[in-house]
């Protein structure tokens, strides 16, 4: 059983940063062959969406990113340790909501934006921008 534990969340003003941490408790390549590792952003209102993805396997990584954030937001992992960030330039107002990180199989040729079944979830850390 994989646990996911973001951190790094806060209130920021618009134009700030704030990188984003998922540290897992195991390395999930031991599980999965082929994952992704996503960050999903839920606001009151609107529908979980996947804005930030990571496609990761033997023949290397992948990003892939939502519209709305591509040129601003970075996600990476450290290769040291079983965590993974998101790095978020340039927030807007629109950025606000509360940051997930999760962790499932990719199917091949599958984009890691929320469209494959993610097992395994963290509690969320908060993301404010004001204006």
């Amino acid at each position: 059983q994989v646990q996911l534990v973001e951190s790094g969340g806060g209130s920021v003003q618009a134009g700030g940063s704030l990188r984003l941490s998922c540290a897992a408790s195991e390395w999930i390549g031991y599980l999965y062959s082929d994952y992704c590792l996503t960050w999903f952003r839920q606001t009151p209102g609107k529908e979980r969406e996947g804005v930030a993805g990571l496609a990761i396997s033997n023949r290397g990584d992948i990003t892939h990113y939502a519209d709305s954030v591509k040129g601003r937001f970075t996600v990476s992992h450290d290769h040291a340790t079983p965590t993974y960030y998101l790095q978020m330039n340039n927030l807007k107002p629109e950025d606000t909501g509360m940051y997930y990180c999760a962790t499932g199989f990719r199917p091949s040729g599958s984009i890691c934006l929320g469209s494959n079944e993610y097992k395994y979830w963290g509690q969320g850390t908060q993301v404010t921008v004001a204006t």
